[in-house]
C-alpha cells in the first residue's frame, strides 16, 4: 500500500543504490548540489555501504565486522538516505517507487536526475538444491554466517558418533575460481586449520576444502603463470582445486560433473556449499524504462549517460556492475565493456559526479578511460598474490604480495576512521593471533530468553512411601 515519508522539497538527485558508486557519487556531489539549492537522496535497502573485497577476512576472523561497513547517514551528512528497495523507476515522469522496510509500503520518490548505482547480485543457476543449501560471500551476513558455520561444524565434528555425518562436518566446498572464492576459500582454510589445532578431537587430516572451477584455469585477472601458481600453493595447503568442473546438483549429497562433456565425476556429501561464481546486473533494472543490454545492464555512453538505440536519456547515469560501461581501452570484456570489479566502480563513481555536475552548466563532459592498476589477493596472513601495473608489470606472490593486499585496501576502504579501524584489527591479529570464537544463535537471539520466560511445569514426585522395618 503506498505510504507517505518526509521528503525534502528541492529538486533532487536521485541515486539508486549506496555501495561503490552511489556512495562515491553522493560524497563528490552532496555539497554541491545543497549550495545551488538542490538535495542528493541516496536509496539503499541497507544503511550502510559494504567493502567487498574485505569480507573474507571477515569470514576469517581477521577483521571485525561492523568496520567494513561504511555508515551511509554519518558519512553523507549533507544527503537524504532513505533505507528502502528500489521497486521500479518511471523515468519518463521522473518517479522512482521504493519499498520502505518494515512493510510500511511503497512512496514515490520524485526527482530531476537519477544515477543508476544498485549494483550487482550473485549469478547462480538452476542446480537443484543450490538454493536451499548454498550461500554466498557478498554480504556482511553472509561473512558472519559463514565463520560461525565452519566454528560450529568443526565443534559438531568433534563430539560426532556417526563417521559419515561428521566427515561431511569438517567438507566444505567453494564453487568459482574467482578472487572472491580463492579468498574465502584461503582464509575459512586458515580458520579451520588454527581451530582445529586447539580441538584434541579432530585431526587436521580430517578436514577437507574443495575448490570447484568449471573452466580450465582459476583467477582470470592474474597471469597463468600466476594462477598455475595459485593452484599449486592451494594443493600444498591440503585444499582439492577440481578445474574443468561443475557442480550438478546439492540435493542430498554434491554431485559433479566434468566439462564440457558433462559427464558424472565426483559425489560426495558436504555440509557447508559456498557459491561465488560470478555475479549480475542487479534486477530492479528490468522495472525501469531505461535500454538494456543483454546481460541486462543498463545501456551508457562512455561519459556514463544512460543512452539507447534513439540517443541519449536526458538526465539519467549509470555505472558500475548495472551499467554496460564501454571499455576504451580494449581490453575489458569480449562485448567491450568494463569488468565488474571494485576498482572502476570506485573511478566510474568519481567521474560521474564531475560530468553529472558539468552537465549542470553545459561544460564539456569526459569520458571513462582508465589504466588497470592491477590486482592483488590475500590467502590469509602472508600469503597471496599480485599483479601490479603501476611502474611497469609487477607479479608477486607470498608475503610481499600479502602485504601490496592489504596496502592497496587498506588505503581504498572508504572513510579515515574505517581506515583505523581496520587498520587496528590487523594490528591486534598480528600480536594476539586469528580470533576463532564463534557467536552462536544469530539466527534466534530471543532463544535464551523465551526459555526462561517459559519455565516446564513442575511434576510433582510421587510420595516417598516409608520405610519398612524389618521384624525382630
Amino acid at each position: 500500500m503506498p505510504s507517505t515519508i518526509d521528503l525534502v522539497d528541492r529538486p533532487r538527485v536521485l541515486v539508486a543504490g549506496g555501495g561503490y558508486v552511489g556512495l562515491y557519487v553522493a560524497l563528490g556531489l552532496q555539497k554541491k548540489i545543497a549550495q545551488a539549492g538542490g538535495i542528493v537522496t541516496v536509496v539503499d535497502p541497507m544503511p550502510y555501504m559494504t567493502y567487498q573485497p574485505f569480507l573474507p577476512e571477515v569470514a576469517g576472523g581477521n577483521i571485525e565486522a561492523r568496520h567494513v561497513v561504511i555508515p551511509l547517514r554519518r558519512t553523507l551528512p549533507e544527503a537524504e538516505v532513505i533505507q528502502g528497495s528500489l521497486v521500479s523507476v518511471d523515468h519518463a515522469n521522473r518517479k522512482a517507487t521504493v519499498q520502505l522496510p518494515g512493510n510500511e509500503g511503497t512512496v514515490e520518490i520524485p526527482y530531476v536526475d537519477i544515477v543508476m548505482a544498485a549494483g550487482a547480485i550473485t549469478r547462480t543457476f538452476p542446480i537443484p538444491g543450490l538454493a536451499e543449501k548454498g550461500i554466498g560471500n557478498k554480504t556482511i551476513e553472509e561473512a558472519i554466517a559463514l565463520r560461525n558455520q565452519v566454528l560450529e561444524r568443526i565443534e559438531f565434528a568433534s563430539t560426532a558418533s556417526d563417521p559419515a555425518e561428521r566427515q561431511a562436518a569438517l567438507t566444505f566446498v567453494v564453487v568459482g575460481g574467482g578472487f572472491a572464492g580463492i579468498e574465502t576459500l584461503t582464509e575459512l582454510e586458515d580458520l579451520a586449520r588454527s581451530t582445529v589445532a586447539a580441538n584434541d578431537r579432530v585431526r587436521q587430516e580430517e578436514v577437507r576444502f574443495v575448490l570447484v572451477e568449471a573452466m580450465g584455469r582459476i583467477m582470470p585477472e592474474v597471469t597463468p603463470e600466476q594462477a598455475d601458481w595459485v593452484v599449486e600453493h592451494l594443493r600444498s595447503r591440503g585444499i582439492e582445486v577440481l578445474l574443468n568442473t561443475s557442480l550438478a546438483s546439492a540435493e542430498g549429497t554434491l554431485k559433479l560433473i566434468n566439462m564440457p562433456d558433462k559427464s558424472p565425476a565426483q559425489e560426495f556429501a558436504a555440509d557447508t556449499l559456498i557459491w561465488t561464481a560470478g555475479v549480475q546486473a542487479n534486477p530492479v533494472v528490468r522495472s525501469s524504462d531505461f535500454p538494456l543490454e543483454p546481460r541486462g545492464r543498463i545501456r551508457v555512453l562512455p561519459d556514463l549517460r544512460v543512452a539507447g538505440d534513439e540517443g541519449i536519456v536526458e538526465n539519467a547515469w549509470a555505472a558500475g556492475d548495472i551499467a554496460a560501461v564501454p571499455d576504451l581501452t580494449g581490453k575489458g570484456l569480449p562485448d567491450g565493456t568494463c569488468v565488474p570489479n571494485a576498482q572502476h566502480a570506485l573511478r566510474q563513481a568519481k567521474l560521474l559526479a564531475k560530468n553529472l555536475w558539468a552537465s549542470r552548466w553545459d561544460r564539456p563532459l569526459e569520458d571513462y578511460k582508465h589504466k588497470n592498476l592491477g590486482a592483488v589477493a590475500g590467502f590469509g596472513p602472508w600469503k597471496g598474490v599480485a599483479n601490479i601495473n603501476v611502474i611497469g608489470h609487477i607479479g608477486l606472490h607470498g608475503p610481499l604480495a600479502w602485504l601490496a593486499h592489504r596496502g592497496y585496501h587498506g588505503l581504498a576502504i572508504p572513510t579515515v576512521e574505517r581506515k583505523f579501524r581496520v587498520g587496528l584489527d590487523w594490528l591486534s591479529a598480528l600480536f594476539a593471533g586469528r580470533d576463532n570464537t564463534p557467536l552462536e544463535n544469530l539466527d534466534d537471539p530471543r532463544a535464551s530468553f523465551v526459555a526462561a520466560a517459559s519455565p516446564k511445569p513442575k511434576t510433582i514426585a510421587p510420595p516417598v512411601e516409608p520405610a519398612k522395618v524389618p521384624a525382630q
